[in-house]
């Protein structure tokens, strides 16, 4: 079977390695008929914030400009969608909106941070700059759930990416993760946004997983996607070239969807 991946990082984010052609040979050689390339989104910050986990917006002309190289000198070997991994931001929306139109195949709901990741991101506070992989609270859980639940109505995201990344380091699946899981699954069947079953968190080998937490992909979060009839597409998040050639975790994947009865996007449609 031909794979497709969606979920493809970049050096400029600060925390990827390897270049983008060593990517799309490693993705050839493991089979794939798509690889996209989705790094963090820059973002214009008005507060003039400078992230260590993105490109800066005056690196993205290099970004598009080197994908749209490789997909034209790989052309007839592999198809190479521009995209972007971008949070919900309700202060950049119609930025995103505008940008999206003018430069990008697609774009991935992968939302990390509160309303924006400017300020301290170590502390829950309601004004932004919380990272939602650092739940331990419920009313973190539960802002997660509405701030993805505002990104997914905007119609600006064609999937999203780790939507149980709330799990990271949350202590149990409990009500309350029940009861947000319930809300993002329902509204994602009825926009028929396909959810990710996420390859770098289901790698438990990998240094981001944290020892002790259930992590995601999240069983509980996945049984209630396949109980509302949600749609799953696999996503990589690959942060090296060598994590495309991970057959191991792309079969389990595959196979626990299968185990669930859920039916596996294997294109997006863009």
């Amino acid at each position: 079977m031909l794979k497709r991946n969606y979920h493809t990082h970049t050096p400029r984010c600060q925390h990827a390695e390897g270049r983008e052609e060593e990517y799309v040979r490693a993705a050839i050689r493991a089979g794939f008929a798509v690889l996209g390339f989705s790094d963090h989104t820059p973002w214009p910050y008005r507060s003039g914030f400078v992230s260590g986990m993105r490109m800066r917006l005056d690196q993205f002309a290099d970004y598009k400009r080197t994908v749209l190289d490789l997909r034209a000198k790989y052309a007839g070997q592999i198809e190479i969608p521009l995209g972007l991994e971008c949070e919900a931001f309700p202060e950049y929306t119609e930025w995103l909106r505008d940008f999206k139109a003018e430069h990008l195949d697609y774009i991935l709901l992968g939302n990390h941070y509160d309303y924006t990741d400017e300020g301290d991101h170590r502390r829950f506070y309601p004004a932004g700059g919380f990272y939602f992989g650092r739940c331990t609270r419920a009313d973190a859980v539960i802002r997660y759930g509405k701030r993805t639940l505002a990104g997914m109505a905007t119609g600006l995201y064609d999937y999203i990416a780790h939507p149980d990344l709330f799990m990271n380091t949350y202590p149990e699946f409990d009500a309350d993760c029940r009861a947000v899981s319930r809300d993002l699954c329902q509204a994602a069947k009825a926009l028929d946004m396909p959810l990710e079953f996420n390859l770098l968190g289901a790698d438990r080998s990998e240094a981001n997983f944290i020892h002790g937490f259930e992590g995601y992909p999240c069983p509980g979060f996945w049984e209630i996607a396949a109980e509302t009839g949600c749609r799953a597409i696999i996503g990589y998040d690959a942060h090296c070239p060598d994590f495309l050639t991970r057959d191991d975790l792309y079969d389990d994947a595959r196979e626990a969807l299968k185990v669930l009865g859920m039916e596996v996007v294997e294109a997006l449609d863009i």
